[in-house]
């Protein structure tokens, strides 16, 4: 998987600095900037986008041919960046002036912002004038927590809600080109064992983090909708910079401090071995650790390495069955016993076909 990472790192990097060079200059014809779902607490928000110019891609539809996904996915990772562009980024009362980097990202911290939970809307606005493009701006939806919060989660993405195959590499890589928000599946029970945890009211915060590439920011979101997932930030990572997923669960946790929080993850890459380190880098922090057995070889050892020398005070769950991780939370009283009913029978009735 790595290696795959890094040759589609290479041929975007290419791609990229060939198509910039044939646009330096000129104005651009489809400026748009793409805000991500920013997240945030007690006034601290962490904001990131990216600055195009690129038409948007097309809508996900029903029923759509092969192809027509083929198409977004594509188009999705062939982009025209605009670097050096002087964006205004307001949240709540607060804002700060950034400028995209090479590669067309914005990341922006602010402090002071009033925040309204669950959800508070901020927007990012073009600062000056960028060749010949006067005018622009985006939205931005910003997940907020409060007071109310019981628990925070921070969650994988591929293998863990969202059923890639990462260590059958050609059939990840014809998932990813062929497959679409609608008809990309999840893990049976997993919905509601997130919408058990993040409460009916939204008032526990749910971050996804992944290894995947910022490209793919849109697919999660719509596969999360579709599916039935508590909305939040999906924090990836760009191809060429890259940037680690560890980063991006410190930030989870330094920007919620006073959240304890549950880390969902699976057997199939590094997830056990980095969550084993957050809960040594925070001691306190961490209420239980999920993790979902997709190995193919579930007798090679690995898991089981981490988990030898594991905290008895952290919980520590490896199962291929939802219902089994949601009994678990029960009986730490993270769920209801109506929540682990729930999330049982949907594993239980999907897993039968139903």
């Amino acid at each position: 998987m790595s290696r795959l990472r890094a040759w589609a790192g290479r041929v975007e990097r290419r791609v990229e600095g060939a198509r910039r060079a044939r646009a330096a200059g000129r104005v651009p014809l489809d400026f748009r900037i793409v805000a991500y779902v920013a997240h945030g607490a007690a006034g601290r928000v962490v904001v990131r986008a990216r600055v195009l110019d690129d038409e948007e891609p097309a809508e996900t539809i029903a029923g759509e041919r092969v192809w027509a996904a083929v198409r977004r996915t594509v188009h999705g990772f062939v982009t025209t960046e605009l670097p050096g562009v002087r964006l205004r980024v307001e949240v709540g009362g607060a804002s700060v002036v950034v400028e995209s980097d090479q590669d067309g990202y914005v990341r922006a911290e602010l402090e002071g912002a009033s925040l309204r939970a669950p959800w508070t809307t901020g927007r990012i606005v073009l600062d000056e004038p960028y060749r010949g493009v006067a005018e622009a701006s985006a939205p931005v939806r910003v997940r907020v927590s409060d007071g109310r919060a019981e628990l925070g989660v921070v969650s994988d993405v591929d293998d863990t809600v969202l059923v890639t195959g990462v260590q059958r590499t050609r059939a990840m890589v014809r998932q990813t080109l062929t497959g679409s928000a609608l008809t990309r599946t999840t893990f049976p029970g997993a919905p509601e064992l997130y919408r058990a945890l993040a409460r009916a009211d939204d008032r526990n915060p749910v971050a996804y983090v992944s290894s995947s590439p910022w490209n793919l920011h849109e697919f999660v979101l719509g596969f999360l909708a579709h599916r039935g997932f508590p909305a939040g930030p999906v924090l990836l990572r760009d191809f060429v910079t890259g940037g680690h997923k560890r980063d991006r669960i410190e930030e989870v946790l330094r920007l919620h401090p006073d959240l304890r929080f549950v880390l969902i993850g699976d057997s199939g890459e590094h997830d056990p071995e980095i969550y084993a380190e957050t809960v040594r880098r925070h001691p306190g922090r961490v209420l239980a650790v999920l993790v979902r057995e997709v190995r193919l070889d579930p007798g090679d050892g690995r898991v089981e390495a981490v988990t030898d020398g594991w905290s008895h005070e952290v919980p520590f769950v490896l199962a291929a069955d939802s219902g089994v991780m949601a009994r678990r939370l029960g009986e730490l009283g993270l769920i209801t016993d109506a929540d682990v009913a729930v999330v049982a029978a949907a594993a239980a009735r999907r897993t039968a076909g139903g």
